[in-house]
Formats: structure tokens, sequence, C-alpha cells
């Protein structure tokens, strides 16, 4: 309760800010409890005092900035620096290590759905720079993955108004789990409409051949 009122205090005094400035230092790694705010904001936009497509653009470019910064410091600092003065961006060995175990299984899906997986969201742009990752791949990714997570931890305030709270912690324990199921349907989704629309072309080849055949 006393992070909600200090949070509370923020909106009443600096408005739309609080979101730009507050995420994009999150992403810096400093300690700002970002999916709380959001969930906040949309709650806020529920009772009408916020513009809930305001706070999406708001939240989205305080998010994609913050990982945008990141990734060019992997790049032109690299991987001894964070090792260095990673302390003072408060990441430990464990987190890097973490971070790049990650990596290794989920390759580049994980910026996207790094932002889910706490410990891991705050270091994914820094680790993209590092390994040298495309910035176009990177982007595609990253601002991707950044627009679902602040439409849903926004929308969460917004939907469910005053019972924001409960539904917030219950996503917030099952987040990876839920964030994977979704993904794993889009794909299988894509995969069975890709299939539904090449089924007529590979059925007029055949029939194409076919005739060939019997001429």
């Amino acid at each position: 309760m006393e992070m909600l009122k200090w949070i509370q205090e923020l909106f009443a005094q600096y408005g739309y800010s609080v979101l730009f400035f507050g995420l994009l230092l999150e992403f810096i790694a400093l300690p700002f409890p970002g999916e709380t705010t959001m969930a906040f904001a949309g709650y806020l936009s529920y009772t009408g005092r916020l513009d809930f497509i305001l706070l999406i653009i708001v939240a989205f470019f305080g998010t994609t900035v913050g990982m945008t910064i990141t990734y060019f410091i992997g790049v032109k600092a690299g991987l001894p620096f964070i090792q260095r003065y990673g302390r003072w961006f408060l990441f430990s060995p464990a987190k890097l290590e973490k971070t790049q175990r990650w990596f290794e299984r989920y390759g580049s899906i994980l910026i996207s759905i790094g932002y889910f997986i706490p410990g891991v969201r705050h270091f994914t742009g820094y680790f993209s720079g590092i390994i040298a990752l495309p910035f176009r791949k990177f982007a595609l990714y990253a601002y991707g993955g950044a627009l679902f997570w602040v439409i849903l931890f926004v929308g969460i305030g917004r939907v469910f108004g005053p019972q924001w709270t409960a539904v917030f912690h219950l996503f917030e324990a099952y987040a990876p789990w839920i964030v994977l199921a979704a993904v794993l349907a889009a794909a299988l989704i894509l995969a069975y409409r890709f299939r539904y629309r090449r089924r007529p072309k590979v059925l007029g080849a055949m029939r194409v051949k076919e005739s060939s055949k019997e001429r």
C-alpha cells in the first residue's frame, strides 16, 4: 500500500511524465515498479482521470527509449564494461549468467518475452548490444514486445478497475507461463492460416501437373 500511495502522489504531481521517465529509468536498471505503475495508470484511466490511449503511447515510448539506450551501451561498451561496472546498474554476475542462459535457450525471441521475466528484461537490451545483434532485428523484437507488455499491464487497470490489484498479482505470479501459452497459440494460428492459404495453390499445381501428364 505504501508503494501505491507513492505512485499516486507521483501521478498527482507529474502526470503522464511519470510513466515515460519511470519506465526509461527502469530499463537502464534503476529501481522503479514499472508494471505496478502501468496497471495503476490504467486504473486512473478507468476512473476518467487519465486518457488510456495517451498512457499507451507514453509508456511505449518510455520503454522503447530505455531499451534502445541500453542496446547502444551494450554495443559501445561491451561485456567488460558491464562486468566491471554492472553493480552500479544493479547487475549481479548471477543476473548476467541467467540472461545469457535464457538467450542461449530462446534466442532473439527472448527480447520480446523477456519483459515478463523478472531479472531478465532489464538486461536484454544490454546483452543484445553486447552480442552485436543487428539493430533492425533488435528493434523488431524489442518494440513489438514493448507494445504488447504496455497494452497488457495498462489494460489490466483499465479493464478490471477497482479489482486490478488482485488480477495484477495473479498475472504477476504466472506471467511467464501465460505469455508462453499466448506465443504458442499465436504460432499455431499463424501456421494454420499459412497452411490453409497455401493449400489451394498446392492443389492447383498438382492439377496442372496431372493435366500435362495426360496430354
